[in-house]
């Protein structure tokens, strides 16, 4: 050991800010102290949050909304069970994560912490690494960072905490680090002659973009005014065609009746990174019996492991869409602006007349003492700033926010459902905050929901975040009441109604309960504010006999 060695524990922080990790969330213990502030010295922005199962939630929606590997930093043992929630969601969202999770020493079997790190890690869907030795430590960690981020995976890294207090050289800080991103996979020029037969075989095609074409928005336009394709997306994918007249929005439980006809009415359906689960395509019913079927995406294994498809693509989304587009220009059979089938006038206006949920005609059930959500929600659409990023928790009411509330782009939108777990919204829509502070979030949560996250309010006040809360109240599990009906002994699924409006204003946020519209001048008056801290909006809904996608979220079950 010389005077300029450094510590194992701070080769791995420093060596990560060198590779570019955008922010690490955390919750510090001895076992995680020193890394955690080697990250920080190296100029990577760290947030303390309460619980590590919020830290890496909010972790995973930072990553999502920043394009950008986020990490998250937890204690050995504990730290990591207790994060292991939002570790499955990113995991299974294929967010490229890195989890820094320390562990008890080498060998030490008998520790209070120890356990298997690494099979709880695989158990949810997460890459197992580690730092082996203090020799090894910095190929490690590279090793690691390039996983996340090229493989677009969750890892977990395993730091023993001997090895961590261990010293190696310090030059290796500034040691070339030979980790330049991959260029994208292009697709083989037989499969995009095979794809373009089937395009100038289509009257209807549609373009459908899922998680992995998030990165692919202005060549999935291009391609579709090319192509005469209308455009949807799944629900993680909402607002990546936003503004362009043949945007039907979202593919799913979640889409109008007019986007659900459209899509069941294409004979050709591309689907750019979507997984194309029951979710997405309602169990198969939006993809009509004669389509073809085409899957473009980077992973073999992806391609028709839910469905039967006609063709699949081996591909980057964006150099798909541009290869694609450039051979039917090739050919001379582009199919630009209007035409017959899909690209015309008059499916332009039902679109723009028709295609969202606030343009479908309702009954509104509100009383005098509980407002009908949609109503609500289709309110606070017009009240809150255009440019806004929206979080959603998982929950009856999910369906509001998701349709009702509009965003500006792929960034405007952070949807933790991966593993549906609810009371994820509050942390999803804090890292969602920080990765776009020019925007203003806005939070769709459930009271159960938020109830399981409410220590996480502090660190929302404490961020001085101008977040949203939206509380669709029903003091109940909504989905289970009405899954199981009212002929069903529900005590275990209904509670007293809280008052989350006095539990606001109690951690020095503003709080306003609303029952009906006139309650909603409160939250014009706080966006005109400027505000500096949280509105909560203790929403007390009447029920409107289940959200309409709640069937299709039970019949996969």
């Amino acid at each position: 050991m010389t005077a300029s060695d450094v510590t194992v524990a701070e080769l791995v922080g420093r060596t990560l800010g060198r590779l570019g990790v955008g922010r690490v969330f955390g919750v510090v213990g001895s076992g995680n102290f020193h890394v955690t502030n080697a990250l920080r010295d190296a100029g990577v922005p760290f947030t303390a949050m309460r619980h590590e199962m919020a830290a890496a939630t909010a972790a995973d929606a930072f990553a999502r909304m920043s394009s950008t590997v986020a990490a998250v930093s937890v204690h050995q043992g504990c730290g990591l069970t207790n994060a292991t929630t939002g570790i499955a969601e990113a995991a299974k969202s294929r967010t490229p994560l890195l989890v820094l999770a320390a562990e008890s020493g080498t060998g030490d079997v008998t520790n209070n912490f120890a356990m298997d790190q690494d099979g709880l890690a695989r158990s949810v869907g997460a890459v197992a690494e580690r730092i082996y030795s203090p020799e090894t430590a910095l190929r490690d960690v590279v090793r690691a960072f390039r996983t996340a981020r090229d493989e677009r995976r969750t890892v977990v890294l395993s730091l023993p905490i001997d090895i961590q207090a261990r010293q190696v050289p310090a030059e290796l800080l500034e040691a070339p680090l030979h980790a330049d991103a991959p260029l994208p996979v292009a697709p083989d020029a037989a499969a995009v002659s095979a794809l373009a037969d089937l395009v100038e075989q289509s009257e209807r095609p549609v373009i459908l973009a899922g998680r992995g074409g998030r990165t692919a928005g202005p060549e999935l336009r291009e391609l579709g005014h090319e192509a005469g394709a209308l455009l949807a997306v799944g629900a993680v994918a909402k607002g990546l065609f936003a503004g362009d007249p043949f945007d039907l929005g979202i593919s799913g439980g979640f889409s109008s009746p007019l986007t659900a006809e459209l899509l069941r009415n294409a004979d050709l359906v591309i689907a750019f990174g979507s997984a194309l689960n029951n979710w997405t395509t309602r169990r198969g019913t939006l993809i009509g019996p004669s389509a073809a079927l085409v899957q473009v995406d980077v992973e073999p294994a992806a391609l028709g492991a839910i469905r039967p498809i006609t063709l699949g693509v081996l591909g980057d989304a964006a150099a798909t869409a541009r290869a694609l587009t450039a051979e039917l220009r090739a050919r001379g059979t582009a199919r630009r602006g209007y035409r017959t089938g899909y690209r015309t006038q008059d499916v332009a206006a039902r679109i723009a007349t028709e295609s969202r949920w606030r343009d479908v005609p309702i009954d509104d059930l509100s009383t005098s003492t509980r407002i009908d959500p949609r109503v609500l929600t289709a309110r606070l659409d017009d009240l809150l700033p255009r440019e806004r990023i929206v979080s959603i928790d998982s929950g009856n009411f999910m369906g509001y926010p998701s349709q009702y509330l509009e965003v500006p782009d792929e960034f405007g939108f952070c949807m933790t459902q991966a593993f549906q777990s609810i009371g994820l919204g509050l942390s999803t829509a804090i890292g969602a905050a920080l990765a776009r502070p020019d925007r203003m979030p806005v939070l769709g949560t459930g009271d159960g929901g938020l109830l399981m996250a409410m220590s996480e309010f502090e660190t929302a006040c404490r961020l001085t975040l101008p977040l949203v809360v939206i509380v669709y109240n029903d003091a109940a599990y909504g989905a289970e009441v009405h899954h199981f009906g009212a002929k069903a002994d529900l005590a275990t699924v209904e509670f007293p109604d809280t008052d989350f409006a006095a539990i606001a204003r109690g951690y020095g946020a503003a709080g306003v309960t609303v029952r009906t519209l006139d309650d909603l001048d409160a939250v014009a008056e706080w966006v005109a504010s400027k505000p500096s801290a949280p509105l909560v909006i203790d929403a007390k809904i009447v029920s409107d006999g289940g959200s309409w996608w709640l069937q299709e979220a039970f019949a996969v079950h």
